[in-house]
């Protein structure tokens, strides 16, 4: 594992990897904390703060100035993050739980995505060697 690529990445990329890293880091610990806790909230909204970061930030990031069904998640990430807020204020804990549980499952497959050979997590985690596989 190196971070060199990462590190030689634009300032955006480097943003947007560190924010779904948080997002990551965040919804995991949310999953297995008690809900309703001031603990589960905080950290919540560390999640959707993390998670509105790496979703605006894939904005600026394309493939040859073009946008994949990638980021069809980012669409529905913007979308959803304030649905399961409006949910939990409305109280209905159900939409909001369900809500943020696929948010969290859309960050893990486009996270499942970016392990693909040739692309820059890939690089990060298991080096320049697999990136010739492809």
């Amino acid at each position: 594992m190196t971070l060199a690529p990462l590190l030689a990445a634009p300032a955006v990329i480097q943003l947007h990897a560190l924010a779904a890293l948080t997002s990551l880091a965040a919804g995991l610990t949310v999953l297995v904390l008690r809900k309703g806790t001031a603990r589960h909230r905080l950290i919540g909204w560390v999640f959707v703060a993390a998670m509105a970061v790496t979703a605006a930030s894939s904005a600026f990031i394309t493939s040859d100035g073009h946008y994949s069904a990638i980021h069809l998640l980012s669409v529905l990430t913007i979308v959803n993050l304030p649905y399961a807020i409006i949910m939990r204020r409305r109280g209905n804990i159900v939409a909001h739980r369900s809500a943020m549980l696929w948010l969290f499952a859309g960050l893990v497959v486009a996270g499942a995505f970016t392990l693909v050979p040739g692309r820059l997590m890939n690089k990060l985690a298991f080096g320049e060697a697999t990136a010739a596989i492809r």
